[in-house]
């Protein structure tokens, strides 16, 4: 049976039992775009009293070897490093109605479900000074500024604005050792089904809709 390494010291899996094959998005170069696409994860690490979980912002490497993060400084994920850590990150998500599905006509035998994209890294998460911080903050500013009409930068605060909030955060990153990335889609589906589904998304349009709707029209296998 097969396994899929996503890094050499990544651990296997077998697809087939940690999703169905046509859920799994096998390509590393698709899993950072979906990463990058997304830029805000859930952080979770094993603490003294269980685990401990943290939104944040990130920018991730063009290999996806390490993901850069800050925490405020007294965020109790930080008393765990240097730690495990999985990211979790969500890319879009949305509620299917099997009132969609044009072949519930002919069979009623169907049920509603969710469709989504999510992406799971999996590494060594460790702390960092305050220069390393500051060059993340940097960077981070000019990656979600870069679509601005005029974009903000950093030297744009006062100086001493700026030491008194670095003061208040810790840069961390994930030394990645594993990717795991999954399209649910509704790949599964007859290519009306699937049609069916992504036009109700697009008529619905709440939330993530729009979003999955085109999603699931790029990744149609039946194209």
């Amino acid at each position: 049976m097969q396994t899929t390494r996503y890094f050499d010291d990544a651990p296997t899996y077998d697809p087939d039992v940690f999703m169905p094959r046509h859920f799994t998005e096998a390509d590393p170069a698709a899993a950072v775009a979906m990463t990058r696409a997304a830029g805000f994860g859930h952080l979770v690490v094993a603490g003294d009293d269980g685990l401990l979980s943290t939104p944040v912002p990130f920018l991730v490497d063009d290999d996806g070897s390490v993901v850069r993060a800050h925490l405020a400084r007294p965020n109790p994920v930080l008393r765990a490093l240097p730690s495990a850590a999985l990211l979790i990150v969500p890319v879009g998500d949305a509620y299917i109605s099997p009132g969609w599905y044009p072949s519930k006509a002919d069979d009623p035998k169907v049920v509603p479900t969710w469709n989504y994209e999510v992406v799971h890294l999996r590494g060594r998460l460790r702390a960092h000074d305050d220069d390393w911080t500051e060059q993340l903050v940097r960077d981070l500013t000019e990656h979600h500024e870069a679509s601005m009409e005029t974009p903000w930068s950093v030297d744009d605060a006062p100086p001493e604005h700026v030491a008194r909030m670095l003061k208040a955060i810790v840069g961390v990153s994930l030394e990645v050792t594993g990717i795991e990335a999954k399209r649910k889609l509704s790949q599964n589906k007859s290519a009306g089904d699937l049609a069916g589904a992504a036009d109700g998304l697009e008529r619905r349009d709440l939330r993530h809709d729009g979003a999955v709707a085109e999603a699931m029209r790029r990744h149609d296998p039946h194209r």
